[in-house]
C-alpha cells in the first residue's frame, strides 16, 4: 500500500472514532435528559400526592387529639367520682365536730348559769354578814354604856360616852359608803328630799326652803336609799 493510501486509511479511522465518540456523547446527554425528566415527573407526582397525605396525617392527628381528650375526660370523671366520696366523708366529720363543740358549749353555759344563780342566792342570803360584823363592836359599847348608866352618878360622863359610841358608829357607816343627805336650809330637791308639809318660814330668807328635817335621808355609794322627809317654809 502506498503512503497516500495509508494516510487516507488512518484519516478514515480517526473520523470514524470521532463519529463514534460524538454519538456516545449524544446518547449520554439524551439519557441524562431522560433521567432528569423522569425525576421531575416523580417530584411532581409526589407534590400532587402530598396534599392528600397531609390531609390523612391531619385527620390522624385530630383523631389522636380527640382520643386523648376523651381519655382525659374519662380520667377526670373517674377522679371526680373518686373525690366525691372523701368530700362527703369530710362534710360528715365536720358536722360531727361542730355538733360536739355545740353540745360542750351548751353544757358549759348551763353549768355557769347554775353556778351564778347559786352564788347570787348565797350573796343575797349572807350579803349583810360583813355589815353585821362591823356593827357588833358598836353593840358591845352600847351594852357597856347601858350598864354604866345604871350605876353612874356623873351624867356628863355618860353623855360623853354615848357621843363617842355614836361617832364610831357614824364612822363605820361612812366607811361602808353610807352618807347623810344634807337638807337643812337648802331648797327642795325632789331627787333627794320628800316634802311632808309646809310651815310659815321664820324669816324671809327661808321662804320656799327647808326649815326642818323630820327624818334624815341617806345615800349608799351615791344612790339614794332613803329620802329625807322635810318641812318647807312659806
Amino acid at each position: 500500500m502506498s503512503k497516500r493510501n495509508r494516510r487516507k486509511h488512518f484519516d478514515n479511522k480517526k473520523v470514524n472514532k470521532q463519529n463514534i465518540t460524538m454519538e456516545q456523547k449524544t446518547a449520554n446527554s439524551e439519557a441524562q435528559e431522560t433521567d432528569s425528566q423522569t425525576e421531575n415527573l416523580s417530584e411532581n407526582d409526589a407534590q400532587n400526592v402530598s396534599p392528600d397525605a397531609q390531609t390523612d396525617s391531619q385527620t390522624q392527628s385530630s383523631d389522636n387529639v380527640s382520643e386523648e381528650k376523651s381519655d382525659n375526660m374519662t380520667e377526670e370523671s373517674s377522679s371526680e367520682g373518686e373525690n366525691s366520696a372523701p368530700k362527703e366523708e369530710n362534710f360528715e366529720e365536720k358536722y360531727n365536730e361542730l355538733n360536739d363543740r355545740y353540745l360542750r358549749l351548751m353544757a358549759e353555759f348551763d353549768n355557769y348559769r347554775k353556778r351564778t344563780l347559786k352564788e347570787k342566792m348565797e350573796l343575797t342570803k349572807n350579803g349583810g354578814e360583813d355589815v353585821l360584823k362591823g356593827i357588833l363592836p358598836v353593840v358591845d359599847n352600847m351594852e357597856r354604856a347601858m350598864k354604866s348608866i345604871e350605876t353612874a352618878t356623873d351624867t356628863e360622863a355618860v353623855k360623853e360616852g354615848i357621843n363617842l359610841i355614836y361617832k364610831k358608829f357614824q364612822e363605820f357607816l361612812t366607811g361602808k359608803g353610807l352618807k347623810e343627805i344634807e337638807a337643812q336650809g337648802l331648797e327642795l330637791d325632789t331627787d333627794k328630799h320628800e316634802a311632808v308639809t309646809k310651815f310659815p318660814a321664820p324669816s324671809e330668807d327661808l321662804k320656799g326652803k327647808i326649815i326642818d328635817v323630820i327624818e334624815k335621808g341617806y345615800t349608799l355609794n351615791d344612790k339614794v336609799i332613803r329620802y329625807a322627809k322635810v318641812v318647807i317654809g312659806e
